[in-house]
């Protein structure tokens, strides 16, 4: 069986990053994702997906060192349901994308950071260019 995901979109705002009681990473971002079409009139249509990505270790520290709202990414990972109680004491249910490999592509609005992440592998070794 295979649980594969592989988006290409921008940031909806700063990452979040956080450590684990252990003093592991775990950064966690919003990503958008648009699909357009021309409809039965011959007008352009347009959709954008969110998405929520959480992704751990030393690549979850380079995405929130590294990137931005707005910022173009490459995600593939797994997808996850999970449940949990909120503060009501009411069950959530979240599904989101558990990333084992993010490339930083295009800078956000525009415009790139002067300094370029080094490419992280999910066992946290560098990955040349």
């Amino acid at each position: 069986m295979i649980n594969k995901v592989i988006l290409l979109g921008n940031l909806g705002k700063d990452p979040d990053t956080r450590f684990t009681a252990t003093g592991k990473a775990v950064t966690r971002f919003s990503l958008a994702t648009s699909n357009t079409w021309v409809n039965g009139n011959g007008e352009k249509q347009q959709a954008t997906e969110w998405h929520s990505v959480v992704v751990w270790g030393k690549q979850g520290e380079a995405c929130g060192q590294f990137l931005e709202k707005g910022r173009q990414v490459y995600v593939e990972g797994e997808l996850r349901h999970r449940s949990f109680e909120n503060k009501e004491g009411k069950e959530q249910h979240v599904t989101e994308i558990v990333a084992q490999k993010v490339r930083f592509l295009g800078g956000g609005n525009g415009k790139a950071k002067e300094e370029q992440p080094p490419q992280v592998d999910p066992d946290g070794d560098d990955i040349p260019f």
